[in-house]
């Protein structure tokens, strides 16, 4: 049957991707026989790649013989035919070393991995801090300064650290203060800024009126505006060939930076889990500025408390078997650390 997708022709359909993907010409049949030696005569593979085109996979230029993918077709390809794809051990490795030369910062974790993936992949990357839904008390230390003003530094599950200005009812002793840090520390880990509050009634004046700001304090990140985009790599996307126009990387530059990126990363991100990964090509009929783009998402972080995202933008022609497999490593280590966090 000619709509039948039969090994053979998901053999080519792969094998044109890849070769269109590496090189950005379109594949004829005789220079897909010279170059893949597949033991099958040129008419033969002009006759798939053209039920291939009917099957609305591949297409051709005007002006040239030969066929380059359909969106259709690079949504099938990931799907079918890319698998669970790795980056060669020693960029693995070189990649991992990276992370664990990296200073114990949430903001510097975040800067790494847009950079890593956007040199690994020459593409431009993206990523989000790892945030909670609510967020969750970690660790806590009052300072005492000078008669009722204290220093308190609060740090929550995820890597958010907040400090605040204290003005106590009387002046405290620091150790008395270290004393009511490490009973609230027991008691308040792992807590919601609800469930502070409400034990906070139980406690005596002092650590009532402490816990009720370390509540505020919780709340106040939990109702913070969207989280802040990290990007790297858009100099990457300006060397490919398909922008190359001026309105053309106008266009791209304004997608890249605009304020609507954050918008189309987390909504099209809503189905995904820690670790996984989401293709998003040609905007899929609900998003006009990536018309032309590819986005490849991961959620990153852990199951319950805070997580984050982090990605790749290019045009519709890249190695996706190669991208997929930067995301999903750079993923895991990201999620590596922020789960250290937790322990």
């Amino acid at each position: 049957m000619i709509n039948e997708m039969t090994l053979r022709r998901q053999a080519v359909l792969g094998l044109v991707i890849r070769s269109y993907s590496e090189k950005g010409q379109p594949v004829g049949s005789k220079s897909f026989v010279e170059t893949y030696g597949l033991g099958i005569s040129a008419a033969t593979i002009r006759n798939e790649m053209a039920a291939l085109e009917e099957m609305g996979y591949l297409t051709h230029p005007h002006t040239s013989a030969g066929r380059i993918p359909t969106e259709q077709g690079y949504r099938y390809f990931v799907e079918y035919l890319v698998g669970e794809t790795e980056l060669p051990m020693p960029e693995q490795l070189m990649i991992r070393h990276q992370f664990h030369q990296a200073r114990v910062e949430l903001d510097q974790w975040v800067r790494l991995a847009v950079a890593v993936l956007a040199h690994t992949t020459r593409k431009a990357a993206l990523a989000t801090s790892p945030r909670s839904f609510q967020s969750k008390f970690k660790h806590l230390e009052l300072i005492s300064l000078r008669d009722t003003v204290v220093l308190m530094v609060l740090v929550l599950m995820g890597g958010t650290v907040k400090q605040q200005m204290l003005t106590l009812d009387e002046p405290v002793e620091q150790e008395t203060l270290s004393r009511l840090s490490n009973q609230l520390n027991e008691q308040f880990k792992g807590l919601t800024a609800g469930q502070i509050n409400t034990l906070a009634a139980e406690l005596p004046a002092l650590g009532r009126q402490v816990a009720r700001i370390i509540g505020q304090a919780i709340a106040s990140v939990d109702g913070q505006a969207e989280e802040h985009l990290y990007r790297d790599g858009l100099i990457h996307i300006l060397d490919e060939p398909e922008f190359s126009e001026g309105d053309q990387v106008r266009q791209m530059v304004q997608t890249l930076e605009g304020p609507s990126l954050a918008t189309i990363v987390t909504a099209a991100a809503q189905p995904l889990e820690i670790g996984g990964v989401q293709v998003l090509i040609g905007g899929e009929g609900r998003w006009n500025e990536f018309s032309d783009l590819a986005l490849i998402l991961s959620r990153y972080g852990v199951e319950g408390g805070a997580s984050g995202l982090l990605g790749v933008i290019g045009p519709l022609r890249m190695t996706y078997d190669r991208t997929i497999g930067a995301v999903r490593l750079v993923s895991r280590l990201m999620s590596d650390l922020v789960s250290e966090w937790y322990e």
